[in-house]
């Protein structure tokens, strides 16, 4: 589901989960308990497998799994999202392909962002849904004033469209995109780890801030519209475009 590799102390996590790596339950439970197994690593580099970074959230999981399923996956998300987002070492994210909605939320949670091809974005009202207080404060921190677009636009960024904005800081040949990536966590672990950990700490307190002011009051709504029959009508419909010739 996640790879696990060692390039000379900095993890290289795989994300290999079906042909899009389409985030599930599953998948967001197994980010934070791979994030834990490669502690004493300087530094990781998160990407995916095939031709895509990840998707975003496994629909069809959702539609089959109900209100239920909404109910665990909502917060799960948020779990890993902030593992990604909160990890005292550098993060560096090698975009391989299309990073969508949740994909895109886990690409911005690292601190460093590379990127080869496809498109990336949060496609999330467009789905009909919002979003949670962990992903939307992770995304306003990576890109500032450019959120209000890319949230109420609900579109997809080209590489080159997505370092204008500073959603993605580097665009790569496929090819070498890995090698900059760990070139780049390679510079990034230079510095001590606690006095890393203490700086990215600092940057990202605004943050959590605005996490911990907001997500008793917005998360339930979020929930109850995730899980609502107008939600699901949308899904359904959703997916049976997906079953047409």
């Amino acid at each position: 589901m996640i790879e696990t590799a060692d390039h000379d102390g900095i993890a290289v996590l795989t994300l290999n989960h079906g042909p899009v790596n389409a985030l599930d339950l599953e998948l967001l439970t197994a980010v934070p308990e791979t994030l834990a197994a490669v502690a004493d690593a300087r530094a990781v580099v998160l990407t995916g497998s095939g031709r895509s970074f990840s998707a975003g959230v496994d629909l069809k999981r959702i539609f089959e799994g109900g209100p239920r399923y909404v109910e665990e996956f909502l917060p799960a998300l948020s779990v890993a999202a902030l593992a990604v987002f909160e990890h005292p070492k550098p993060v560096v994210a090698a975009v391989n392909g299309h990073a969508l909605a949740g994909g895109c939320v886990l690409a911005a949670a690292c601190d460093l962002r590379l990127m080869s091809g496809g498109t990336i974005g949060l496609t999330e009202l467009a789905a009909g849904v919002p979003f949670p207080t962990v992903p939307l404060e992770i995304m306003r921190h990576a890109v500032g004033p450019a959120l209000d677009a890319l949230v109420l636009g609900a579109g997809r960024l080209a590489p080159d469209q997505a370092r204008s904005i500073g959603l993605v800081h580097e665009v790569a040949e496929p090819g070498l995109l890995l090698a900059a990536a760990l070139r780049h966590a390679e510079g990034l672990r230079a510095a001590p780890p606690d006095v890393y950990a203490l700086a990215k700490h600092q940057l990202h307190r605004p943050a959590r801030e605005r996490i911990d002011a907001a997500r008793a009051s917005d998360d339930p709504l979020v929930q109850e519209i995730w899980s609502s029959e107008r939600t699901f009508a949308t899904l359904r419909g959703y997916l049976a475009s997906l079953r047409r010739p």
